[in-house]
């Protein structure tokens, strides 16, 4: 048979997918790549055609998508987005709120500020639902002649599909397909959850007066984090709510899966006890929809790229399925894109070449390397306990602006950090150099 498959149709795999029909590869004999409302000129930077059919498999149909539940916060910041518009997939910049900064809020005791800095984005960034995003995407590809297999894939699929394709990728950890490539213990440090999550999206919370286009993010020492931030959801322009609860604290309500009416009205019982300035702002909400909340847990892991489900045959991971982050630091759909890119880049460098074990090993390689390390370093750091030369870093935003713009802007490139942030040597010499004051000197 021949040609790619991608099992999962996520913001990885629908990327990925759209790029190589883009760069020439296809379902349909003759389908022309350019069809379709928005145009698509695959990778920037890429080169030369696929030549590959694709094929990708998706556990559900678009309209599924639309009516499930939401996903996650999804914020994109730049340099992600610029992928998506590389490849002609920006397809919501119109009618999307911007994200122009953010404002972190140390709340302590409750109620009271104890501590705020914010930033500007270079860039803005945006939230675009992934049920309005992916299910619009995988109907482009299907228009494009991609062709889609509409169904499950569980581990025992994975043999056969390997065995009939060139290359066969997994965009999707869902069901236990993650499980398949195997934990990687060197890059592993967590064995549970270190937060419980709920998420909510709202139509009707009041705009901030002062600043309201930025993320608002509300920290409670031992309890968590409550992340506020625009969106666009299915019915329009939104509010998005995260919970990031410290497992036993406070802001643990959410292990009972409640919906989304339930969500907001448990957030508005916590905001007004612990951020009353924004149960203000959000006491007239209601749920956009019925499928407006989410409720769980994630245990960030980093797998084995490659796995082999039967003997010579092989696949290759990408995206969260191999790399999965706690959303605190909001990399989630950003590492997506830059795989997905990242990976068309190597197919396309590829062109008739076999995609053997060296090739599978050093394109996740290259991802990693370039960005997904990063964002995995960034997001364990600030799961906790935060070190003390993080909290130095805090305590001198509030006072220096200069500090707090690298900071904030260090979101959309996590490799940004490796000089400063991630390092206490480098970040505490960075801090003598803006402030004149050294560690002991507060």
């Amino acid at each position: 048979m021949g040609g790619i498959a991608i099992v999962g149709a996520g913001q990885a795999g629908l990327h990925l997918a759209l790029g190589l029909l883009g760069a020439g590869g296809g379902g349909a004999a003759g389908s022309p790549a350019s069809s379709g409302s928005s145009g698509s000129s695959g990778s920037s930077g890429s080169s030369g055609s696929s030549g590959h059919e694709v094929l990708l498999v998706s556990d559900r149909t678009p309209d599924e998508i639309r009516a499930g539940r939401v996903q996650s916060t999804q914020q994109m910041f730049a340099p992600a987005r610029a992928l998506e518009r590389a490849a002609g997939l920006n397809l919501w910049d119109g009618g999307t709120p911007w994200i122009t900064g953010s404002r972190l809020i140390t709340a302590d005791p409750p109620g009271e500020v104890a501590r705020t800095f914010g930033g500007t984005l270079d860039e803005p960034a945006q939230s675009v639902d992934l049920r309005l995003k992916t299910a619009r995407w995988l109907e482009l590809f299907e228009e494009r002649g991609g062709r889609v297999e509409y169904r499950s894939v569980t581990a025992d699929d994975l043999p056969g599909l390997a065995a009939a394709h060139d290359l066969t990728l997994l965009a999707s950890g869902r069901g236990g397909l993650g499980s398949v490539l195997g934990r990687d213990e060197r890059h592993s440090p967590h064995d549970r959850p270190r937060r419980h999550l709920a998420v909510v999206y709202l139509h009707g919370v009041a705009p901030h007066s002062e600043e309201p286009g930025r993320m608002r993010v509300m920290s409670v020492p031992r309890a968590g984090e409550l992340f506020v931030l625009p969106g666009r959801t299915l019915s329009g322009p939104c509010t998005i709510l995260l919970w990031e609860a410290v497992p036993g604290g406070p802001f643990d309500r959410w292990q009972d899966a409640p919906g989304p009416k339930e969500v907001l009205a448990r957030s508005l019982e916590l905001m007004r006890e612990y951020f009353p300035w924004e149960y203000e702002l959000c006491q007239g909400a209601e749920p956009t929809d019925a499928g407006a909340a989410l409720t769980g847990a994630v245990t960030p892991v980093v797998r084995h790229p490659v796995a082999e489900v039967a003997p010579g045959a092989h696949v290759l991971g990408m995206a969260d399925a191999v790399v999965l982050n706690d959303p605190l630091t909001g990399q989630g759909s950003n590492s997506a894109a830059h795989c997905a890119d990242g990976y068309l880049r190597a197919i396309l460098d590829r062109g008739d070449r076999p995609f053997d074990h060296a090739w599978l090993h050093g394109t996740f390689a290259s991802w990693w390397e370039r960005h997904a390390r990063h964002a995995a370093a960034f997001a364990n750091l600030m799961l906790g306990p935060v070190p003390d030369h993080v909290r130095r870093v805090v305590a001198a935003a509030a006072e220096y602006p200069e500090i707090a713009r690298r900071y904030v802007n260090g979101f959309a490139d996590p490799a940004g950090y490796r000089d400063w942030l991630l390092d206490a040597d480098r970040a505490d010499a960075y801090l003598a150099a803006v402030t004149g004051r050294r560690p002991a000197e507060g």
